[in-house]
């Protein structure tokens, strides 16, 4: 059996298109059509990497007495798990309206200390009539409401998330028209994603507006309220950037693009690593900086700081990953 012959046998056994095996080998499909028709050979390399994805014997694909497949030693004892149409819908479905959910939860712990914020303000207006101690105790019950509601909901999500963990977990292969209504939705959405992102970026760099105008006025309230209008405006930035990078990496996970490809995966422990120590180092900053000089009221601006910090510290990192592997 020639080599165009195994390719053809190997594509089918694993139900994928020309289209597919040519995604996944990064090459066009007429260059996998001439494979197959014997118009042309792959390259040693090309082979090595079949040889690879079809789980078989660089020997096995050179020599055509070698009718028999052979294995290779690190291929799985165990099929893949396969991923059906059927699946792939109600998976991106699912993430469409977790994504809503996720994003409603982030913007819950965003403004929930606007309430304790506003009443501590208005606890020293003394034309309120609203004690310290009240202003205090509701504001810290309103926060922790808030809060609860948004944990309950993450854990929800996740608890709903469970039947597609074995994305993240498990290798896994798509079935023939996967992947390519997969990519018809990824294109589609494209444009909105784009808009969401732009709308955000746009709407981080507006937030601190109300927050400066406030600071021209004597007055707590106004400036407090001024403060609140800044976190509102977050939430809605970060509305925007969740629901649309919740779908958008939905998409991503299946197609096994961006940062769920093979490359990326590997980089991702890395990453996390550097965004775990990044927030341990604000929050020692924030803690050391509050207790020294017990100005809570002004330490707050160590979080928006290192947000924005934050943005520009893993645009470096991400450049310093993909010049390492150039």
């Amino acid at each position: 059996m020639i080599l165009a012959d195994k390719i053809i046998r190997l594509r089918k056994k694993n139900g994928w298109s020309q289209e597919e095996l040519a995604e996944k080998m990064n090459v066009s499909r007429q260059a996998v059509s001439k494979w197959e028709g014997a118009q042309s050979i792959p390259d040693l390399e090309k082979i090595l990497k079949l040889g690879e994805l079809f789980g078989v014997t660089t020997d096995y694909l050179l020599k055509d007495d070698r009718e028999e497949e052979e294995f290779s030693e690190d291929s799985p004892d165990t099929p893949l798990r396969l991923v059906s149409l059927a699946d792939a819908c109600a998976f991106l479905e699912w993430r469409k309206a977790a994504s809503v959910r996720i994003a409603c939860a982030a913007d819950l712990c965003i403004v929930a200390v606007i309430p304790l914020l506003l009443l501590g303000a208005a606890s020293e207006t003394p034309s309120l009539g609203i004690s310290e101690a009240l202003a205090g105790i509701g504001g810290l019950i309103l926060l922790l409401l808030m809060v609860a509601a948004a944990v309950a909901i993450f854990l929800s999500t996740g608890f709903r998330n469970a039947p597609y963990e074995f994305l993240d977990k498990e290798p896994f292969e798509t079935e023939y028209g996967v992947a390519g209504m997969v990519r018809e939705r990824q294109n589609a959405y494209r444009n909105t994603y784009a808009k969401c992102n732009i709308l955000g970026t746009c709407l981080c760099i507006l937030a601190p507006v109300p927050l400066f105008l406030g600071s021209f006025w004597e007055q707590d309230l106004l400036m407090i309220g001024m403060l609140s209008v800044t976190l509102l405006i977050t939430a809605a930035a970060v509305f925007f950037f969740t629901t649309a990078g919740v779908r958008w990496a939905s998409m991503q996970k299946l197609l096994k693009e961006g940062e769920f490809s093979a490359a990326e995966k590997k980089q991702s422990r890395t990453r996390s690593a550097l965004s775990t120590a990044y927030w341990l180092i604000a929050t020692a900053v924030y803690l050391g900086w509050s207790f020294l000089t017990n100005d809570w009221k002004l330490t707050w601006i160590v979080w928006p700081v290192a947000g924005v910090l934050f943005a520009a510290f893993m645009t470096i990192c991400n450049l310093f990953f993909h010049d390492g592997t150039d």
